[in-house]
C-alpha cells in the first residue's frame, strides 16, 4: 500500500468512465466542434467528459481543488493542497479528424507536484499511470500491467527523438536548435502530444518534447515518466509540471537535451534564443 492507492484507483475509475463517453463519440457524425478563442478546437465531447469528471471528483474528492482545460479552475473546500488536474481530450484535432492519437489525462497534485496520474488512450487500446514511489505502469487494468522502465540510451547519435510540430519550435525561436538536435539523433519522428511522453515512459522513445505545453498537458505524463526511472522539466529545466513547456527523457540524455532546446542554446546552434 502506498499513499495514493486509493487516489490512483478512482483516478481509473474516472479513465473508464471517460473512456465510455469518448468513445461513443469518436467519429460520430453529429459530432459538434468550435473554435476556441486561441483558435484551437474543442468538442462537445470535450466538455462532457470534463463536465462528467468535474461532477465525479466532486462527489468522491469534494476537498480537493480542480482544474480542467474547458472550464478552468474549481476550489475545493481544503486549503489547496490537494488538486486535480483533467485534460478530457489531448488531442483534439486528432480526435475531431478520426486519428486514434488522443487520450485522457488525469493527475492528482499535492502541494504543486504531480503525485498520482493516468493517461488513458482508448482508441489505441492503451492506458498508462502512475504514482508516486510506486512506479509507473501500463496494461488494461490495475490488475494487469507492465512496469514501465525508461531506455538506457546514453549517446544521442543512439537516440530516437519524438515531438509534435516542427512550426511551433520556429513559433518560439528554436527551430535552429530544434533541426541540431534531429541532426545529431538516430531517428526522429512526430508522435506527437501525450504518446511521445509515454514512449519516452516504455523505453522506446529515448526524448521528447514540445516548446508550449499547459498544466493539464504535462501533469499526468509527468509523474508517468518520472516514475518510469526518466526526467520531466521545462525548456529551461524547471521541473514543475506548470512551466510552460514540456522535455521528457530518459535521464541520460536529458542535459544534452537542455543544451539543444533550453533557453541558452548557443553552443550548439551559435544563434541562441532572445
Amino acid at each position: 500500500m502506498t499513499a495514493y492507492d486509493d487516489d490512483l484507483r478512482l483516478a481509473h475509475v474516472l479513465a473508464d468512465q471517460a473512456d465510455e463517453l469518448t468513445m461513443k463519440r469518436f467519429k460520430a457524425l453529429d459530432l459538434k466542434v468550435e473554435t476556441k478563442p486561441d483558435l484551437s478546437p474543442v468538442s462537445d465531447a470535450d466538455r462532457a467528459v470534463e463536465e462528467l469528471l468535474r461532477g465525479a471528483l466532486g462527489r468522491s474528492r469534494p476537498r480537493d481543488a480542480m482544474l480542467g482545460e474547458e472550464y478552468g479552475s474549481a476550489a475545493g473546500r481544503a486549503d489547496g493542497r490537494r488538486s486535480w488536474i483533467i485534460d478530457p481530450i489531448d488531442g483534439t484535432k486528432n480526435y475531431v479528424r478520426g486519428v486514434p492519437v488522443w487520450a485522457t489525462l488525469i493527475a492528482l497534485m499535492e502541494d504543486g507536484a504531480p503525485v498520482a496520474g493516468v493517461v488513458s488512450a482508448p482508441a489505441l487500446g492503451r492506458r498508462w499511470w502512475a504514482s508516486l514511489g510506486a512506479g509507473a505502469y501500463t496494461g488494461r487494468a490495475l490488475s494487469r500491467a507492465t512496469r514501465l522502465q525508461v531506455s538506457q540510451v546514453s549517446e544521442l547519435k543512439d537516440a530516437s527523438f519524438a515531438y509534435s510540430s516542427v512550426i511551433s519550435w520556429e513559433e518560439y525561436g528554436k527551430l535552429d536548435g530544434f533541426l541540431a538536435l534531429s541532426r545529431a539523433c538516430w531517428r526522429t519522428r512526430a508522435y506527437g502530444d501525450f504518446w511521445s511522453h509515454m514512449l519516452v515512459a516504455e523505453g522506446a522513445v529515448d526524448i521528447a518534447a514540445e516548446p508550449e505545453l499547459s498544466l493539464w498537458d504535462v501533469a499526468a505524463p509527468a509523474i508517468v515518466v518520472t516514475e518510469a526511472g526518466g526526467h520531466f522539466s521545462a525548456t529551461d529545466g524547471n521541473p514543475s509540471p506548470a512551466a510552460g513547456s514540456g522535455m521528457s527523457s530518459n535521464g541520460l540524455l536529458h542535459e544534452a537535451l537542455l543544451a539543444y532546446l533550453g533557453d541558452d542554446e548557443d553552443e550548439h546552434t551559435g544563434t541562441g534564443t532572445v
